[in-house]
């Protein structure tokens, strides 16, 4: 026996993940929303559902007074929360008189004691956990910042105390960055989890003899003094300090290690008196010391993988401790049964920073559940909207194996099989993170991205064979799409006999080249030539398919034909790359040079944000002089504040 009824107070994946073990455990659940989120995949999943304010969270995830009401009103006996209103909730429990709700998660004082990153320092400080160095108070202004950044010495880590994410953080070399790093934290703080206090401490940062890794240790205690750690999970793949892959176990820890993390991880929990599933975050070198860096008191978007090596059913036990049963299980029992990883697949541009949000609505939307060993966690489907309101994830794709190796090739195969179309998504530098050698060999740190693209993201780099293999496969795709229209079908008439066709003299442009192409027909199959070299291509060519399975020479590939115009322009996606190319008859490629070229818009005089979002701050007004570099405006998208700085020296 558990409960008969659980309103879960927040959005997508988490939320509707949270449903579907609800469903399973035969609990009846209430979605709360705003009221662009009125067609959510969790409002469609949840039994009852109940808009709380417009689309800002502060008005409607995180209006506790409206959270309230729905409570009041739905009769629900437990709650699953936005940990960034938590404490306040659990508050307005008693104070409203709300008898026999039970929140879902720890009580209120180890909510407060982990969530404040200042507090948590000190309690891990006398818990004996290793902390790395810094100030243990609030930070009051941006010249107390400078005064203290100089005392740790640069560089170093400017955190919200209440922060998470990557939200509210940043790292300054300088007084000039920390100023600066100090006012965005600060508002980020304030519009993300209503908090505006931050916290500085010393960034761990020697490229040359330390790789910083982060290893997080998952603990699951119970209301009756037991606690357990869940093995760990590698999340140093990220960017703006996000995590962007994540997997379990991780390549760097041994027996030893893991251990003496786990136990410095459960003595924090007990000495917080924890009851719930928790995430102990450490950092840690080469030498593998490790250093406490927060806990949170949630369960994380990368717990999948947990799941997936322990077996366990993270939020059901999560149900159960809240309800007031023992944990069923001693350290023990908890296994680590292969291998496991998560990308997180967002609605981002890879090839700007890394990331930068993208938005509209998923016109096609197709997951890659056929292949074997996936499992994905979305809140979205194919209609979403993806917002500047929210964060940018549309969802986590996991995929196991009996080792690591096996693990990866699924990824690789569930990526190329993932269909998403009307957003720019980070597909692409999923792929090239997980197939790279540094990867593979599980030589992975925090600053894995800026080392291994020092210039950023420019998409998979084609050899010799794989170019090949592209323009063999676009000049076949070519070639079954002219024949397809000549077809005549559902009519009576009869087509006047052409002779049939059965080479074709293609010219392809591809990069900053041109290639000539020979395709000869032979069955379900093309010989094509590139480069002197005869390629075999088949397939089914059933082109009204988002995904296209060929294989070259016996090689398998899985290929998405994103685009296609009369003009010969296509766009492929190929080893999750995205290739612009286009594809004519050697005689139109002839006269193609009598076509005149359109001229690139000149932008250098004007400012134009790389991303959509609201425009927060303004520091300009007309008629004044900038110079190349200073601040114009403040762009807030995704919870995240950007400053867009003059390219140029000029007049506004």
């Amino acid at each position: 026996q558990t409960f008969e009824k659980l309103l879960i107070a927040n959005r997508g994946e988490i939320a509707c993940r949270v449903i579907k073990t609800c469903k399973k455990m035969g609990i009846k659940t209430v979605a709360i929303h705003s009221d662009v989120d009125a067609n959510a995949v969790h409002v469609k999943m949840a039994d009852e559902a109940v808009c709380v304010g417009p689309a800002p969270t502060s008005k409607s995830y995180l209006n506790m007074d409206a959270i309230m009401e729905v409570i009041k009103k739905t009769r629900a006996q437990a709650v699953s929360l936005n940990e960034s209103i938590c404490c306040s909730f659990v508050s307005s429990l008693s104070l409203q008189a709300a008898e026999g709700v039970t929140f879902i998660g720890p009580d209120t004082h180890a909510i407060q004691a982990m969530g404040d990153k200042i507090e948590s320092k000190l309690l891990a400080k006398n818990a004996k956990v290793n902390t790395i160095p810094g100030f243990d108070g609030v930070v009051k202004d941006a010249d107390e910042a400078v005064r203290i950044a100089r005392e740790i010495g640069y560089p170093v880590m400017i955190k919200a105390s209440a922060g998470g994410g990557g939200k509210g953080m940043r790292i300054a070399w300088d007084d000039e960055e920390t100023r600066e790093g100090f006012r965005f934290s600060s508002q980020e703080a304030a519009s993300s989890f209503g908090d505006d206090r931050l916290l500085i401490e010393k960034f761990i940062d020697n490229p040359r003899h330390i790789e910083i890794q982060v290893c997080i240790i998952i603990v699951l205690a119970d209301k009756h003094g037991n606690a357990l750690w869940l093995n760990e999970r590698e999340c140093s793949i990220q960017r703006r300090n996000q995590k962007v892959v994540e997997e379990a176990p991780s390549t760097f820890l041994d027996p030893e290690t893991r251990r003496a993390m786990g136990e410095q991880a459960v003595a924090l929990a007990k000495a917080v008196k924890y009851s719930s599933a928790g995430t102990v975050e450490f950092l840690v070198d080469s030498s593998k010391n490790f250093y406490f860096l927060e806990m949170n008191t949630r369960l994380q978007v990368e717990h999948p993988v947990t799941e997936c090596i322990t077996g366990l059913d993270l939020v059901q036990e999560m149900i159960r401790v809240a309800k007031g049963y023992p944990l069923r299980h001693k350290q023990a029992d908890i296994p680590i049964n292969g291998w496991a990883v998560e990308c997180r697949v967002y609605a981002e541009d890879p090839y700007k920073s890394f990331g930068l949000p993208s938005i509209g609505k998923l016109s096609q939307y197709q997951e890659p559940l056929h292949v074997p060993c996936v499992r994905v966690d979305s809140g979205i489907q194919q209609g979403s909207d993806i917002s500047i309101y929210y964060d940018p994830m549309i969802s986590k794709l996991i995929t196991y194996g009996s080792n690591r190796a096996e693990a990866l090739k699924r990824m690789e195969e569930a990526l190329d099989n993932y269909v998403i179309r009307g957003v720019t998504h980070n597909i692409s530098l999923l792929r090239e993170v997980i197939i790279h050698p540094r990867f593979v060999q599980g030589d992975i740190s925090t600053k894995f991205l800026p080392e291994v693209y020092p210039d950023g993201f420019k998409g998979h780099k084609l050899t010799d064979l794989e170019r090949r293999e592209l323009l063999a496969t676009a000049a076949s795709l070519y070639v079954a799409e002219q024949l397809r229209s000549q077809r005549f079908l559902g009519t009576p008439r009869i087509p006047i006999a052409k002779p049939k066709r059965s080479s074709w003299e293609l010219s392809v442009h591809l990069g900053d080249g041109i290639y000539p192409v020979a395709v000869s027909k032979d069955g379900s199959s093309f010989s094509v030539e590139v480069d002197g070299m005869k390629l075999n291509v088949t397939g089914e060519w059933n082109l009204a398919s988002p995904l296209l399975s060929v294989t070259i020479d016996g090689t398998q590939r899985t290929i998405q034909r994103l685009s296609r115009n009369a003009s010969g322009n296509t766009s492929i996606q190929f080893l999750g790359t995205v290739y612009k190319l286009q594809i004519l008859t050697k005689a139109a490629a002839e006269l193609s040079k009598y076509m005149p070229e359109k001229a690139a818009e000149d932008t250098s005089s004007i400012l134009r944000s790389p991303m959509p979002g609201a425009v927060v701050a303004v520091s300009v007004k007309p008629g004044d002089v900038v110079s190349e570099g200073q601040e114009i405006c403040v762009i807030e998208a995704m919870k995240m504040q950007n400053s867009m700085i003059a390219a140029k020296t000029g007049k506004v």
